[in-house]
């Protein structure tokens, strides 16, 4: 199965996802510095989230590069990530509104780590898809230490914003941190692969 298509109704959706969610941002009514004070809440929390929304655009990107084969199963995977992150405008809007009351902070490190899920199941669904031939993305992945991680930060971070807001928050952003830089172990193997070189 192409998976061009995949990829074009992708970038679809994220390009939509990260429209609506700076569509949320509402201009004040006055014409002064001051009247951007209540919105700066609201202007961090689409920061975060923008910048989330382009670590998995980015990474989305490389693994399906790296991606020879895809199947049904591989569709619904996708579409499964695509729903999650669908859901990142309401959490982050909520989350910014309400000042980062413990509430919507938990509900958007949930709705963090069941995107972080679901792109895990979509990489296992695709690795499975791979599976007799030889798979730069397999190689590249490995144990997938970040993911794991991630993982765990997300799990510490959502009971951790009924203790203090603040702790989740700077949770979310060491996740953020962790995978702001695309895996450059895909792109080398790629680059090897096409040059006709064994992969470092």
């Amino acid at each position: 199965m192409n998976k061009t298509r995949l990829e074009a109704f992708s970038d679809g959706v994220i390009a939509i996802i990260i429209t609506i969610m700076v569509l949320e941002l509402r201009p004040p009514h006055d014409a002064d510095w001051s009247a951007l004070r209540p919105l700066l809440p609201s202007f961090l929390s689409y920061v975060l989230s923008f910048v989330y929304l382009g670590i998995y655009w980015s990474n989305h990107h490389h693994m399906l590069q790296a991606t020879r084969r895809v199947n049904g199963a591989t569709l619904w995977a996708n579409l499964h990530l695509l729903f999650w992150l669908s859901l990142v405008p309401f959490v982050t809007s909520w989350m910014g509104e309400n000042h980062y009351e413990a509430v919507p902070t938990a509900l958007y490190g949930t709705v963090l780590f069941c995107c972080a899920i679901a792109y895990t199941i979509l990489l296992r669904v695709i690795l499975s898809a791979q599976r007799g031939v030889s798979s730069p993305l397999a190689a590249a992945i490995g144990n997938d230490r970040k993911g794991k991680i991630s993982l765990i930060v997300y799990a510490i971070a959502i009971p951790s914003a009924f203790v203090h807001e603040s702790i989740a928050h700077v949770l979310y952003a060491t996740v953020a941190l962790i995978w702001l830089v695309p895996d450059r172990r895909i792109e080398s193997r790629l680059q090897g692969a096409a040059e006709g070189e064994p992969a470092a």
